[in-house]
C-alpha cells in the first residue's frame, strides 16, 4: 500500500478517534452516569475500537481493568462504571494500535481476513468499518451532549497526530 494511502487513511481514522475524545472530555460529571449511560455508549465504541483493530481476533483481551463483558450475549454491563480518565487512556492505546496497524499495512497484509461469527472482512475492510463505527458513536455521543444542553466539542478534519 502507498505511503501517501496510508497517511489519508490514519489521518481520518485518527480524526474520528479524535472526536471520539473530545466528546468524552466534554461530558459532564452529571450526564456521565445519568439515563444515558454516556459512559457506556463510550466504553462500547472503545471496545470494539480495539477488537477490530486486533490482528488476531480470537486472541483479544481488553487491556486491564476492562474485561470481555461485551461479548456477553446477554448484554451484561461491565462489572463497574468506568471513570473518564480510564476511558481516556484506554483511547490513548487504541490510538496508537490503530497507528501501528494502518503504518505497516501492505499489498499483502491488507488482505488477510478479519473472521468472526459476523463478520468476513479483509483487513483494510475492517479498518474502514471500524472507522465508520467510530464516527457514528462519537455523533452519538455529541447528540447526547446537545441534548442535555451542553456545546458539543467542534468537528476534527484531520488528526495532529503524524503517522509515525
Amino acid at each position: 500500500m502507498e505511503d501517501s494511502l496510508k497517511t489519508i487513511l490514519w489521518k481520518e481514522f485518527g480524526a474520528a478517534i479524535d472526536m471520539l475524545e473530545n466528546a468524552i472530555a466534554a461530558c459532564p460529571d452529571s450526564l456521565w452516569n445519568d439515563n444515558s449511560k454516556f459512559w457506556y455508549n463510550a466504553y462500547h465504541v472503545i471496545f470494539f475500537l480495539d477488537y477490530y483493530l486486533t490482528e488476531e481476533e480470537e486472541k483479544f483481551h481488553p487491556p486491564a481493568p476492562f474485561t470481555l463483558s461485551e461479548f456477553n450475549p446477554d448484554g451484561e454491563m461491565p462489572e463497574r462504571v468506568y471513570d473518564k480518565s480510564e476511558l481516556i487512556t484506554y483511547i490513548n492505546y487504541c490510538r496508537e494500535k490503530c497507528r501501528k496497524l494502518i503504518s505497516e499495512l501492505t499489498d499483502e497484509n491488507m488482505q488477510k481476513r478479519f473472521i468472526n461469527k459476523y463478520r468476513n472482512y479483509s483487513r483494510l475492510e475492517i479498518i474502514i468499518y471500524n472507522l465508520r463505527h467510530v464516527q457514528h458513536h462519537a455523533g452519538q455521543l455529541n447528540l447526547l451532549l446537545r441534548q442535555n444542553g451542553n456545546e458539543p466539542p467542534d468537528w476534527v478534519s484531520q488528526t495532529k497526530a503524524e503517522m509515525e
